[in-house]
């Protein structure tokens, strides 16, 4: 981050936020697959459901910094809607 010009460092910072957030949701949903633990199982799910509403926080806080984000964010979704 320290090489990061300071008027883009806060889009980093949620974007280094969101790749934390989908880390850990990929490696609870991993776990919980790899257990026969009812409770285990239950609980690592619950947390990565928690991440996720993480990731959506962070990533409403991006859309709000960066708009040219936001608008390929569109972009994206219109592009998969036409093809499926």
């Amino acid at each position: 981050l320290e090489k990061v010009e300071k008027k883009h460092l806060d889009r980093e910072i949620l974007r280094l936020a969101m790749i934390a957030e989908l880390d850990a949701i990929s490696l609870y949903e991993q776990l919980a697959a790899a257990t026969d633990n009812k409770n285990i199982k239950k609980v690592l799910l619950d947390v990565a459901k928690e991440e996720k509403t993480h990731a959506g926080e962070f990533q409403t806080l991006l859309l709000k910094e960066d708009r040219e984000q936001a608008e390929e964010l569109e972009k994206g979704k219109e592009e998969v809607e036409e093809i499926i």
